[in-house]
């Protein structure tokens, strides 16, 4: 039995490549099927998610070398995968899946959704009837340690993204409750949208949404169930906000220390927390001056997801430590005694083309 992963990634690939590769949720039964029968395979998990493509298989051939050919049936012919493409066995495929589902070789080290993407992969296989013995105890203990070292490491501590940290910084003003708070976008570019979908997604109240663009501010106001309003009157609405967020993309300073002091007695000593994505920066430096208000621009943001980028780089060897010794364990049991290499060729059945399939045959 060997068992082995081929694959590519963010890391091997660019987007244009993964893109033709990438399988819907909903087909990786299927596809998985198609695979499992065309190539000869004992054992089967389709991975697919917008940063890789993945096979994960146990086979009674030697696959070394003969994976390209089979990775081909999920590409059109006029794509060349052969640069991109991964092959890991044994030992080293688990370890490369320990990795994976513990978000150790994501683009963010120690993000959490990829092990929701590998649980899902699995679970897929598994219903379809595409695991046994050796996948289903390999995914089963992937899981498990993506929750071991998310507890005994700080590899997942620290906000490593723009909008993540926003939160972060908010929820230290307002003691961790965002519940009744309202939440300003002025402008509507992406990283500003991006930065209050974290914020309302973490209790924020209310959103709302001042924008030269009446058309883009109520488009962005109804995907948050909040209000728009004309760009003139931010400065009302502004009394009234918690955080706002600014990213007008505007070549001038659009809010001024002036015009923010003379709202502050209507807040009657509400904090007020401004965060300046836009470059040039919308908001005067000197406003973080006054009294209960708190002001971070873009360079402050990326200055924390840096270091906490860092220090989630310094706790990937004792999460490595942890997958080594797991992996070892792991093959013992899957593998107890060495079995003979077959040098045989993954053999596919004529017209078997993954990308068109339209049904599974059983």
């Amino acid at each position: 039995m060997n068992l082995f992963v081929a694959g590519l990634s963010y890391r091997t690939a660019p987007v244009e490549v993964r893109e033709r590769l990438a399988v819907r949720p909903s087909l990786l039964p299927c596809h998985g099927c198609r695979l499992k029968l065309n190539a000869g395979l004992d054992e089967v998990v389709l991975l697919s998610t917008c940063n890789r493509v993945e096979v994960y298989g146990t086979t009674a051939f030697w696959v070394q070398g003969k994976v390209h050919r089979l990775f081909r049936q999920l590409c059109p012919a006029d794509v060349d995968l052969t640069p991109y493409i991964y092959v890991k066995e044994g030992i080293a495929a688990v370890e490369h899946l320990f990795s994976v589902a513990s978000g150790l070789d994501s683009m963010v080290i120690g993000e959490t959704e990829i092990t929701g993407q590998v649980k899902n992969a699995y679970q897929a296989a598994q219903q379809a009837g595409l695991t046994g013995r050796v996948l289903n105890r390999l995914f089963q203990t992937a899981l498990q340690i993506g929750k071991e070292i998310r507890t005994h490491t700080a590899i997942g501590r620290g906000a490593t993204s723009v909008g993540s940290v926003a939160v972060e910084l908010a929820e230290k003003v307002f003691a961790g409750d965002l519940s009744d708070k309202t939440v300003m976008i002025l402008g509507a570019g992406k990283m500003g949208e991006a930065c209050v979908r974290h914020l309302t997604k973490r209790g924020a109240r209310s959103v709302l949404v001042a924008n030269r663009s009446s058309e883009r501010a109520q488009l962005l106001a109804a995907e948050f169930g909040g209000r728009a309003l004309p760009f003139e009157e931010r400065m009302n609405a502004l009394a009234e906000a918690d955080i706002l967020v600014s990213s007008t993309g505007c070549p001038t300073t659009v809010l001024h220390k002036d015009e923010i002091a003379r709202i502050l007695p209507a807040r009657r000593n509400r904090p007020l927390i401004l965060i300046d994505i836009a470059v040039p920066r919308d908001i005067a430096a000197d406003v973080e001056q006054l009294d209960n208000v708190y002001l971070y621009n873009i360079d402050h943001l990326q200055t924390i997801v840096r270091e906490n980028s860092r220090m989630r780089e310094q706790e990937l060897s004792k999460c490595n430590d942890i997958i080594a010794r797991r992996a070892e364990a792991l093959m013992v049991k899957i593998q107890p005694a060495p079995e003979k290499r077959h040098d045989q060729e993954i053999e596919l059945l004529p017209g078997w083309f993954l990308g068109g399939a339209t049904a599974c045959q059983s």
